[in-house]
């Protein structure tokens, strides 16, 4: 403990009134302040105090009123008509967003990047186009 801290609590301990002289060259104004100060607080300790053992102004409260008021409610049938209540929904890029929005921006929380769909790859020529190659070109009748 350091000795400013002891010496602090020396004089909370200390009777009123057997404090240090104070430092000279205070003008005597600040000592009388002080004083009021001192005697304020000592009625206010007092006043705080006294509260404590007595039964004045307490209410009594009903054990079965304090069961009743901290007792859990279900709150579910409520709630459920007042989700059912508005069957509006929302567009799906308006959600995706929310949820992106939502989402952390780590690469952890990112879900997987989905692959293109492959479009079987499909000829632009038909077969009749095919037939009129093979002529032309092997000379086939």
């Amino acid at each position: 403990m350091s000795a400013s801290l002891l010496r602090r609590g020396l004089e909370l301990l200390e009777e009123p009134g057997r404090g240090k002289a104070p430092p000279p060259g205070l003008p005597g104004e600040r000592n009388g302040l002080r004083a009021a100060d001192a005697a304020r607080r000592r009625k206010r300790a007092t006043e705080l105090g006294r509260n404590g053992a007595t039964v004045k102004g307490r209410v009594v409260k009903s054990a079965v009123e304090e069961y009743h008021k901290k007792k859990a409610v279900n709150h579910l049938r409520e709630n459920l008509q007042y989700m059912l209540k508005g069957r509006l929904v929302a567009n799906r890029a308006v959600t995706e967003k929310v949820l992106a929005q939502n989402r952390g921006r780590k690469a952890k929380d990112q879900p997987p990047k989905k692959a293109a769909k492959k479009k079987p790859e499909g000829t632009v020529f038909t077969e009749e186009d095919f037939r009129k190659f093979e002529r032309e070109y092997f000379g086939v009748p």
